[in-house]
Formats: C-alpha cells, sequence, structure tokens
C-alpha cells in the first residue's frame, strides 16, 4: 500500500513538472510614446528598426491597435483587462483593490517581474502587491531622471546612479538576468520601456552622448530617431537572450505601443509626413504598433487587420499559459490569442473609450468607433477612411443608410456603458498632488528648427514661446 502511496505521489509530481514545463512564458514589452507610424514593418521610413521588422517577418503585426491616448490610462487597462470608465481614478495612479495580469500570473505559478517605467504610484509596496516578484522601475516612488545618470528603485529601494550610467540600459540588464535565472520555470516579463519620450536626449549610441548629463532640462527632437532606434536595440537584446537560454519556441514576445507619438515629433510613414498624436483622441493619438512572435507556433509574416484595444492583452496572455481569469462582469478585454492561429473566435467589432487623462472629473472624452466610425457621447460623427484627423464631422441631416446603421451600432455601445461608472470611483476623481507630476520646462526645437521651451508632463506635450 505504501509502495502504490509513493508511486502516486511521484506519478502526480511527473505530470505537474510536465505541465509546467508546458507553459509557455510571456514577455511583454511596451514602448512609451511610440505610434504605429514609427516603425518599418508598418511603414515607417524615418527610423531604423531592424529587430522589430524581423519579429514582425517571423510573427504577426497587427495594424489595428488602439490603446489609450496617454500613459497611465492604457497602463490601467492593459493591466485589469478593463476599461477606464470602470477603474480609473487619478493620473499616476491604480487603485490598489483592482487585480492586474501580475497578480493572476503570480498566484498561478510563475515568476513575475516588471522592468521599467512603473507611474502607478508612489507607495513602495504597490508593484508586489500587484503581483510581481522581482522590479525595478522609474517613476515609483518619486520622479528623477530616466535617462542619463537616473534614479531609479530596484525593488523599491532608490538609488541613484552617476557614472555614466544609461536608464534602457539597466532596465534591460535587469531583464536579461532575470531570463537568465528563471531559464528553467515558466515567467512573465513586462518590460514597459521609458523609450521614448520625452525629453529627447542623447543615448549611448548617440555621436554627442555626455556621460556626464544630469537632470531632464535638456530636450531636442533631433534625438528622437536615436532614441526611437537605441530601444529597437533594446528589443534585440531581449530577443538573443531568449535565443542563448534555448527559451525562443517557448516563449510567447508581445510588442506594442502606450499610446501615439509625441506631438512635436514627425515621421515619414508611407510616403507622407505623420505629426504624432499623443494625447489626442484621434488615430494619431491612439493607434499603436502590435507585433507578436511566437517561433514555431505561428505562421511567420502573417499580417492581422481585426481591431485589437488595450483591454484584450491580460485575457490573451492569460488564455496563452492556460490561466483560467476568475467571472468579472466588468472584465472588457477578448482575448486574440486563437487569432495568431488563425483560428475561428470572436473578434472585437467596436472599441469603446472613456478617457479622462489628467483633467478635472466629469471632464472625459467618451467615444465607441469601428474600421470606419467614430461616435463621440456627444453625437458628433466622422468617417475615419475619409477622414482620419477628424476634421470633418458628418452632417447629421444627410447621413446615408450605412452611416446611419454605423451610428445606431455605436451608439448602442456608448448606451451599454453610460451606467458603468462605480460608486467608488467618484469619490477618488480629483487631482493627487502626491501622485501628479510638476510640469518641467524643456528646450525643444519646433517644427521650424528654432528653440522654444515646452511645458511637459506625461499626458501632454504642448509648446508656447517664451
Amino acid at each position: 500500500m505504501r509502495m502504490i502511496i509513493v508511486t502516486l505521489i511521484l506519478l502526480i509530481l511527473t505530470v505537474s513538472c510536465s505541465i509546467a514545463a508546458e507553459r509557455p512564458n510571456i514577455v511583454l514589452i511596451m514602448a512609451d510614446d511610440l505610434g504605429y507610424e514609427c516603425v518599418g514593418a508598418n511603414g515607417g521610413t524615418s527610423y531604423q528598426t531592424p529587430n522589430l521588422d524581423k519579429l514582425a517577418a517571423n510573427g504577426i503585426r497587427f495594424e489595428n491597435c488602439f490603446v489609450q491616448p496617454l500613459c497611465t490610462p492604457t497602463r490601467t487597462q492593459l493591466m485589469t483587462g478593463k476599461y477606464n470608465v470602470r477603474n480609473y481614478t487619478v493620473f499616476g495612479r491604480l487603485d490598489p483593490s483592482q487585480k492586474t495580469f501580475g497578480n493572476f500570473f503570480h498566484d498561478a505559478g510563475y515568476v513575475t517581474g516588471i522592468f521599467g517605467k512603473w507611474q502607478l504610484g508612489r507607495d513602495k509596496d504597490l508593484p508586489k502587491h500587484f503581483g510581481f516578484d522581482i522590479y525595478t522601475l522609474w517613476q515609483h516612488t518619486r520622479r528623477p531622471p530616466r535617462y542619463a545618470n537616473p534614479g531609479l528603485e530596484i525593488q523599491g529601494n532608490e538609488v541613484n546612479f552617476t557614472n555614466g550610467e544609461y536608464g534602457s540600459q539597466i532596465f534591460v540588464v535587469h531583464a536579461l538576468e532575470f531570463i537568465e535565472k528563471n531559464k528553467d520555470k515558466p515567467f512573465l516579463l513586462y518590460y514597459p520601456m521609458c523609450l521614448t519620450h520625452s525629453p529627447f536626449q542623447p543615448t549611448p549610441d548617440s555621436p554627442d552622448w555626455d556621460a556626464k548629463r544630469t537632470g531632464e532640462q535638456y530636450s531636442d527632437t533631433k534625438h528622437f530617431k536615436e532614441m526611437t532606434e537605441f530601444m529597437d536595440k533594446n528589443v534585440g537584446r531581449i530577443v538573443k537572450k531568449l535565443e542563448e537560454t534555448g527559451l525562443t519556441e517557448k516563449t510567447l514576445l508581445i510588442f506594442l505601443g502606450d499610446n501615439g507619438t509625441g506631438r512635436p515629433i514627425t515621421s515619414q510613414f508611407k510616403g507622407k509626413p505623420y505629426r504624432g498624436g499623443k494625447g489626442l483622441t484621434t488615430e494619431a493619438g491612439m493607434h499603436v504598433p502590435l507585433i507578436v512572435s511566437f517561433p514555431d507556433k505561428i505562421k511567420p509574416g502573417g499580417v492581422n487587420t481585426n481591431l485589437v484595444d488595450s483591454t484584450d492583452f491580460l485575457p490573451t496572455i492569460a488564455e496563452a499559459a492556460g490561466i483560467e481569469l476568475p467571472h468579472d462582469e466588468e472584465r472588457d478585454g477578448i482575448s486574440f490569442y486563437p487569432q495568431l492561429f488563425d483560428r475561428e473566435t470572436k473578434t472585437r467589432e467596436w472599441i469603446y473609450s472613456w478617457f479622462l487623462g489628467q483633467k478635472p472629473a466629469g471632464q472625459e472624452s467618451v467615444f465607441a468607433f469601428d474600421k470606419q466610425f467614430k461616435l463621440y457621447r456627444r453625437g458628433t460623427l466622422f468617417d475615419l477612411v475619409q477622414d482620419p484627423e477628424e476634421k470633418n464631422p458628418l452632417n447629421p441631416d444627410t447621413l446615408n443608410e450605412s452611416q446611419k446603421l454605423a451610428q445606431q451600432k455605436l451608439q448602442a455601445v456608448l448606451d451599454r456603458y453610460k451606467n458603468a461608472r462605480p460608486d467608488w470611483v467618484k469619490p477618488l476623481e480629483k487631482t493627487d498632488t502626491k501622485n501628479t507630476d510638476k510640469l518641467q520646462k524643456v528646450s525643444a526645437l519646433d517644427r521650424t528648427g528654432k528653440v522654444v521651451f515646452m511645458q511637459i508632463d506625461d499626458s501632454t506635450e504642448s509648446s508656447r514661446r517664451y
């Protein structure tokens, strides 16, 4: 009898280890302020992005991924799978009552790590609270410089680098160490980059890199190209490490942007100039690159034209890892994991957005859209195919039949979320001076090449002459 019990235990352990070994690793990389137009594989020609282009050639490139116009709103949706209307409280903070993919993966036995930009609250233990075992972050307990000679938080401890270190290199090094240390375990690696966010400063690969530079007062748009290409280089380092550790075929890698490119930046896209629209609710503010790599699992060179939004990532990576999420009627995301394999599945027919950003409560922008039409809560309807910059609203008195049907469809979406704002959020809808960072004056070049001063924070980028 004893021998039978021992045999059964060994069998159970063997099966459990086998199942664990089959669970894929998840690497989720999110660039900061990088619009769809910046990636070569998407048709951008201003920047060299060979590593992203190679990932797209060997994986799948999505043409219609949309997120929120600013960083914190997107992070909130990405990590919780819920639209901002349900849980967004104030810029720079994720309410501790929420569950993130860090929590779900940690509870499922994954080792979880996050390396990069935080901007979700300054309590020292929040990353651990949200499910992350290992973390090296910027803008966690404070807001020092992020690039040359940065101030970071490592496991919640403030560390100031003063010997010419570059913040974005430190994040990558720690991410590579995380992969090496956990190569025999299933892991979730979340890498929310600081690049390519302003201030626009030289990288270690720039000809005018200055290892003694400190602060974020200097900014010049000429460095955006260098920052974009350094961002791509960092993606390549992650990919190379997966290859060296034999984890490439065991890892689902996803790359996306957190919102549109900064407004001072104009790039060449499909033969035309394309100005960044960060902070705007137009396509330029919300359309971001999405590239998925899962070698030997998905067909290379795929192009997916279905709609995807930032709430869809949590259910997607959970399905990939075999994690059954608890039932939650407020979860809005739709897994696009089956689409990686061309399987029949539910696809997104529309995207809803409740966007507050740093505005006072009650001034949110609310709208719904599909591939062609966009309807704002105020009643304005746009044809996005004919008018992507939303300069010419359709006349409600002269709508044709297809336009009327689109209006009805999108109005139904708006009505669906009309009462979705929960009561617990409303008292928190106010400016929190502990979590909202002060504006900085930084010099930059305007579109004519003249030096101006810019008021820059992590929500908007506007300039005026002094």
